[in-house]
């Protein structure tokens, strides 16, 4: 009878939200309780001021603790300096306090928060605690569902601090910034469900900006991405991120992303 709850549940997640399950961005559905997920994120974005790429890595682990509330943490790896090194780490944590859920369709808002450090040196006028600076963003996200259409909206505030090895942040720069995203993912691929281990395909479309709270500068960016989904537990994500337009400094904007990621569901069983 439990494994027969198991597959109900994971059909259940996998029909409701895979479509949500976005590369860029985190909406306001969580991970399922007593459930652990692994990803390996990748990038390869070409540098703007020198020659050549710059790859990152960033493994990270989340876990959710019950329905409305998930932890995580990651750490950042960089070819930046020539040398493979780990530049940091980061702990996010999402609570979500609203929901209501119908049988095509739902709406949920969380809020969130993560603390990052970061041991490299300042490149760039853009405030990123995901892999670039120290500091800290705290945030709201919006997500609805609507048959296989989800929408979701993030609105956050994201201020950076001196980076370690004595890299002060800039005195010429803003440190703080309000950071904005709007993401649609729809799902192409199966038409009707008949089992829990079917293929999902999804096709996302993810609009990321930011705007310099001090000076007003801004960019904005806009990233396709198609993801799969086997079995309702793995998942691979392959999105390119392009710079629409762009008013501050920005060492590397546009590059490519290839994401893994797996969930290990039930963990107290």
């Amino acid at each position: 009878m439990r494994k027969v709850i198991v597959i109900i549940v994971l059909f259940l997640f996998n029909k409701g939200i895979s479509q949500e399950l976005f590369l860029l961005t985190d909406p306001a559905s969580n991970v399922p309780a007593n459930s652990l997920s692994v990803n390996v994120l990748q990038s390869l974005f070409k540098e703007k001021f020198k020659t050549g790429n710059s790859y990152q890595l960033m493994p990270e682990v989340t876990y959710g603790l019950n329905r409305n509330l998930m932890f995580r943490a990651l750490a950042f790896l960089s070819n930046r300096d020539k040398d493979f090194v780990t530049e940091g780490a980061s702990l996010y944590s999402k609570y979500r306090f609203y929901s209501s859920d119908d049988l095509n369709s739902h709406f949920r808002m969380a809020v969130f928060g993560r603390y990052s450090f970061n041991n490299s040196e300042i490149q760039q006028e853009e405030i990123e605690i995901m892999g670039n600076n120290s500091g800290f963003e705290t945030g709201i996200v919006a997500t609805t569902l609507i048959k296989k259409l989800a929408v979701s909206s993030t609105v956050s505030f994201e201020k950076a601090f001196d980076n370690k090895r004595n890299y002060a942040f800039p005195d010429n720069l803003g440190d703080n910034a309000t950071n904005y995203t709007l993401s649609f993912g729809q799902l192409m691929y199966p038409k009707t469900y008949t089992s829990f281990k079917q293929t999902n395909i999804n096709l996302m479309l993810e609009f990321v900006g930011q705007t310099i709270n001090e000076n007003g500068r801004s960019y904005l960016d806009v990233a396709p991405v198609i993801q799969f989904i086997f079995n309702s537990q793995a998942r691979l994500d392959l999105g390119y991120r392009h710079e629409l337009m762009s008013s501050m400094t920005r060492s590397a904007p546009n590059g490519v992303y290839f994401n893994l990621y797996y969930t290990f569901f039930d963990l107290k069983k």
